[in-house]
């Protein structure tokens, strides 16, 4: 197993990331809304998703190309399925480090049927060369394959069904400005609200066949960094939990104890997060402290703390990025019930 896969496992294994784990991946399908309706969140997007499909299909046309952007686990893939299934047609996934050779992408081109989505997640991951493919068939519906090499090569252009890209990605800056300017329709999601979490996780528990009382749902929904994957993940923990440590009903009692035992407090902070704020306040004195120094201290790849644990602190307003280091805010000291260094707001600016 290489370092990125080791890394990317240890990402997995936190219960509370955002990540997608293949281990629940058939229960996870099972919880996905199917229409635009009963996708709960993300209003403004879903408008213009309901506005722009009925025009199409007034029109008898595919929808325009699709973006969407934001962190992962706030349903990006759900929506491109959504949205093949508002439009009727059939949905072809696969996802940018899949597609290695142009050819590759030439085959998934040439076996779609007219009004077929095209879903690639992760799309800012795929090779220039196969952008340079992709920008013909999204923009004529053609394939141009070179035929021959040297002096004698000729080029050869395939008419392709109408269909429409969907493309998923967490890093907008890591997509091309070619490419993003061929999709017509280009939406970011947002953090969801503790009211939106709340409803995802009563129809979740719905579709489990679990009682969950509403206050438990409360309980859960605080924990989850705003997040539907991290939530539904923590209802499925805490359901177990009630089965085994119950009577099968998820109460607030259950719950609080179910989290407890997860290591996930009341702001959705897990071990990991905690070991790093701890190290800041007991051994640093809250910072600035360098990222290089952070890694050594915690045993963790400097990637993994930028990419896995400071994004949720820095969302949260626990930490502060500075030209010297990194320093934790009042908040933080707050949080951990530790008093702040008399000259916090220096270490901050």
């Amino acid at each position: 197993m290489t370092n990125e896969n080791i890394e990317q496992q240890e990402m997995v294994d936190r219960i509370i990331t955002a990540e997608a784990d293949n281990n629940d991946g058939v229960l996870d399908y099972a919880l996905r809304p199917k229409a635009l309706d009963e996708y709960i969140g993300q209003e403004a997007v879903k408008e213009n998703l309901k506005i722009f499909m009925a025009a199409a299909k007034s029109r008898n046309e595919p929808l325009e190309h699709v973006l969407i952007f934001g962190p992962p686990g706030l349903g990006k893939t759900t929506l491109a399925h959504i949205i093949a299934n508002e439009m009727s047609g059939n949905i072809r996934v696969t996802s940018g480090p899949a597609i290695e050779r142009t050819g590759d992408l030439a085959a998934i081109l040439t076996n779609l049927n007219e009004g077929d989505i095209l879903f690639i997640d992760e799309i800012h991951r795929l090779n220039k060369s196969i952008e340079e493919v992709l920008y013909p068939a999204m923009e004529d519906y053609a394939l141009d394959i070179i035929i021959g090499k040297g002096p004698s090569a000729r080029t050869l252009r395939l008419n392709l069904p109408k269909f429409t890209l969907v493309g998923a990605t967490t890093k907008m800056s890591g997509l091309s400005a070619p490419l993003r300017d061929r999709f017509g329709n280009v939406y970011r999601l947002n953090f969801y609200n503790h009211g939106e979490i709340g409803q995802i996780l009563s129809r979740a528990a719905k579709i489990l066949n679990v009682e969950m009382f509403a206050d438990a749902g409360e309980e859960i929904a605080r924990r989850s960094r705003q997040t539907p994957r991290i939530a539904n993940r923590l209802l499925k923990r805490v359901r177990d939990f009630a089965q085994v440590k119950k009577d099968g009903i998820i109460n607030k009692e259950a719950a609080h104890e179910g989290l407890a035992m997860l290591e996930v407090d009341e702001l959705g902070l897990d071990a990991l997060d905690r070991q790093y704020c701890r190290l800041l306040i007991d051994k640093f004195n809250g910072g600035p402290v360098g990222l290089n120094t952070i890694a050594s201290a915690l045993s963790e790849d400097m990637d993994t703390i930028e990419d896995v644990i400071e994004p949720f602190l820095l969302q949260l307003g626990f930490l502060n990025r500075t030209a010297r280091g990194r320093a934790l805010s009042e908040s933080a000291y707050r949080h951990f019930k530790a008093e702040p260094p008399p000259d916090l707001q220096a270490k901050i600016f």
